[in-house]
């Protein structure tokens, strides 16, 4: 789970422990829906791209790869570049609102 607010290199640098691909979480601020960012593993079969700047923050990447749908990215420490998509957010219809089992509270 990330802060709108954490830098991309900090974030990455958690994401590198575990050597594979990581889902990362954000609370969006305008919306409060929770987000997920699929983030491959860092991989010399990718392009290599230009690192991110350092004190890019990682909402920055949860619009990029929303925006474009997928985005290619490295930060300083990464020799190989890794590539973010996001995975979209689930908001049920009226529809499936009304028609859902959902206990009632009797008071």
């Amino acid at each position: 789970m990330a802060g709108t607010q954490e830098l991309m290199d900090d974030v990455m640098g958690l994401v590198s422990v575990h050597g594979r691909a990581v889902l990362i979480a954000m609370i969006d601020p305008r919306s409060d829906d929770l987000q997920f960012l699929h983030v491959s593993a860092p991989s010399p079969a990718l392009e290599v791209v230009a690192p991110a700047a350092a004190r890019t923050r990682i909402d920055s990447l949860f619009t990029a790869a929303q925006d474009e749908g997928m985005k290619s990215f490295r930060v300083k420490y990464w020799q190989h570049s890794a590539v973010a998509h996001p995975i979209p957010a689930y908001h049920r219809t009226a529809d499936e609102d009304r028609l859902s089992y959902r206990a009632k509270l009797s008071s």
